[in-house]
């Protein structure tokens, strides 16, 4: 694979984890999100993938997230931690804020770069 096929691969990988954490909560109040454990550890798993993606694109494809600045790779990569390792409970209004504002915008952004690539798809 080159390096332009997998940085479309994580691309697609996060657009896909992103879309469904976007799904996951289509249909729920955020008091209702921050009751429902189900739909909480769904999102949270989300991030994970989406934060992996963002890794794998900063250590395999450097230069394309530099050429991407309005993608907050690294910011994106801290994801994992905070779901994987941090000692405190998850802040789910910053989760749920995070799925109603900033995935739309990551998504839009995401379709932005794929789509002059998208004719092999």
């Amino acid at each position: 694979m080159t390096p332009e096929q997998r940085f479309l691969e994580d691309l697609r990988d996060m657009q896909e984890a992103a879309s469904e954490a976007v799904g996951f909560v289509k249909d729920v109040t955020g008091e209702a999100f921050e009751r429902d454990i189900l739909i909480q550890r769904a999102v949270a798993m989300t991030f994970v993938l989406i934060a992996a993606a963002a890794a794998r694109v900063l250590a395999g494809s450097p230069s394309a997230a530099s050429e991407y600045p309005d993608i907050d790779w690294r910011k994106i990569r801290g994801w994992r931690d905070m779901v994987v390792h941090e000692h405190e409970p998850l802040d789910w209004r910053l989760v749920w804020d995070t799925v109603q504002a900033d995935l739309p915008a990551l998504i839009r952004q995401i379709n932005q770069l794929r789509h002059p690539h998208i004719q092999g798809e």
